[in-house]
């Protein structure tokens, strides 16, 4: 008989990986799928990186590492941190963890009460709402649509935050919209968080960082007036095509990184020894791979944004990062193709993967329902084949 906690029984199902799962269930029965659900590049690990593992291995870097990571890594995140973003954050007050989605995990639980509440900007990140449930937060919801480029207004944070509000979360550029706020529009919202009566945290999630198509990344740990409540969030997965290599780090003020290590220290201890080794080649090695993705990604958007011109109902905006479209599908709702009636934007995902095997994400898993989620993370071949069979049976709905 199963037993799970009301913990475990809380949490949603990642529809992200659900749908990719669904994709391969298709794939393995011999369909042509194109798979659009996943997010992270498609390019390989750079050579240099990979090399650096293989020498560690041999090097017999095969022992438990340090619980906040190898000092090496430490200092090659504190220097990027200096280089690239002007901030300025001691060893002491950066932890090392198994990919940013534990670096996350780790925040939430070390600053979240029961009952503490927690603003999240939608679209998000399907994981953010989760990780609040299973701290016993709650989460506070602000919507944020495609005519406000999917980025929420300061006016609307004063209005969320009540005696209880612990947390916003802030992730640019975004997953799943691909929006960027800009240095003026974080200084709007620092102004707010810095005004609220009570301590208010920033997680800045910033893990799409290096695949920005407007220029320079701005982070909202660069007011001094904030820093001390700004939790930076970041890893080598999306700017080094290292998902795999599960390396994920916060940069935090100094009371909230040892009591994130005191929590990993319990959890899962250090991070891989190889996949760090491998984390410090990245973070030294000059930006010359990322600005070969990045410029893939970009020509890749403008194609995609191009083909959709053709496809009557979506209605989308222009990403400036990330690699994802997040298009606004409710034209679709109530159509039928004469076997079924498209009732939300999961039917619609559904009617496209079954019928066109392409494999995209309800918007209801980035708390916006009435849009879906597609990665151009893939190669131009594959996006117009994908573009092509969409328009296809989308046409089909009356």
């Amino acid at each position: 008989m199963e037993n799970v906690s009301q913990r475990v029984a809380s949490l949603a199902v990642s529809q992200t990986l659900a749908m990719s799962q669904k994709s391969r269930d298709l794939k393995a029965k011999g369909f042509d799928v194109i798979n659009l659900s996943v997010g992270e590049p498609d390019f390989n690990t750079p050579q240099h990186i990979k090399d650096a593992a293989i020498k560690a291995i041999n090097e017999n870097y095969s022992h438990y590492a340090p619980v906040p990571g190898y000092p090496e890594l430490l200092q090659a995140i504190s220097d990027k941190l200096k280089r690239e973003n002007n901030l300025d954050y001691d060893k002491d007050q950066i932890i090392v963890s198994n990919g940013a989605k534990h670096s996350l995990a780790n925040v939430i639980l070390s600053i979240v009460n029961k009952d503490d509440e927690v603003i999240v900007p939608a679209p998000y990140w399907v994981s953010y709402v989760e990780l609040v449930k299973l701290a016993e937060g709650k989460n506070v919801v602000i919507e944020a649509g495609i005519e406000n480029d999917f980025k929420i207004t300061p006016e609307q944070l004063k209005k969320a935050i009540t005696p209880k509000t612990k947390a916003l979360f802030l992730c640019s550029p975004s997953n799943p919209s691909g929006s960027v706020y800009s240095r003026d529009e974080l200084k709007a919202i620092a102004e707010v968080i810095d005004a609220a009566e009570q301590d208010i945290y920033i997680l800045s999630d910033e893990i799409y960082e290096h695949i920005n198509f407007v220029g320079k990344h701005e982070s909202i740990a660069q007011f001094d007036f904030i820093r001390d409540k700004v939790i930076i969030i970041n890893g080598v997965s999306k700017g080094y095509a290292m998902t795999g290599w599960r390396i994920g780090y916060i940069a935090a003020p100094k009371w909230l990184a040892k009591a994130c290590n005191k929590i990993q220290g319990q959890m899962t201890s250090g991070a891989s020894s190889i996949s760090q080794m491998a984390s410090i080649a990245a973070l030294n090695s000059d930006s010359s791979c990322i600005t070969e993705m990045v410029d893939a990604f970009k020509r890749r958007r403008d194609l995609v944004i191009e083909l959709m011109k053709d496809i009557k109902g979506l209605k989308n905006n222009v990403p400036q990062g990330a690699f994802y479209l997040f298009p606004e599908a409710s034209y679709y709702f109530g159509k039928t193709d004469g076997n079924r009636t498209i009732e939300n934007a999961m039917d619609l995902c559904i009617y496209i993967l079954e019928k066109a095997h392409v494999a995209t994400v309800p918007g209801d898993a980035f708390g916006s329902p009435n849009y879906i989620r597609f990665s151009y993370a893939t190669s131009d071949g594959q996006l117009r084949e994908a573009l092509k069979r969409m328009k296809k049976v989308l046409d089909e709905l009356k």
